[in-house]
């Protein structure tokens, strides 16, 4: 059994596979899946688990060199937007639906429970060396 980190085998395996330049979305449970993306669904019931928590856990063990949000997320979701750039500093901002355009391009889709506007971001594999 592991002693820590993420516990989810799915999303464990998942994580394992990126490399340098993957694109992957942690989004809200309401942002659209794009079709052809692998999907981790992690949402249980409204709220839970948060998107703080899922991007916690995942932020924990990726190697991340930067991170897209939506620009109306500065405002509608100040917690999220402040979370994101304490973790790698300023994000790249894009408007909602280039984000949604560019999460189909993402390997991974995370979905959280998070039921609040625009708790989606964006991360960009780097590398640990």
């Amino acid at each position: 059994m592991k002693k820590g980190g993420i516990l989810n085998a799915r999303l464990s395996a998942e994580l394992a596979k990126l490399g340098h330049g993957h694109l992957v979305t942690i989004g809200d449970c309401g942002l659209p899946r794009p079709a052809g993306v692998t999907c981790v669904d992690l949402a249980l019931i409204f709220g839970v688990p948060t998107f703080a928590q899922v991007f916690t856990a995942v932020t924990a063990e990726l190697a991340v060199e930067g991170a897209y949000l939506a620009a109306e997320s500065l405002e509608r979701n100040p917690e999220a937007t402040a979370l994101v750039t304490r973790a790698f500093g300023e994000p790249e901002l894009c408007s909602h639906e280039e984000l949604k355009r560019l999460s189909r391009e993402s390997v991974l889709f995370i979905r959280s429970g998070e039921a609040t506007p625009y708790a989606n971001v964006i991360l960009r594999c780097g590398v640990s060396f």
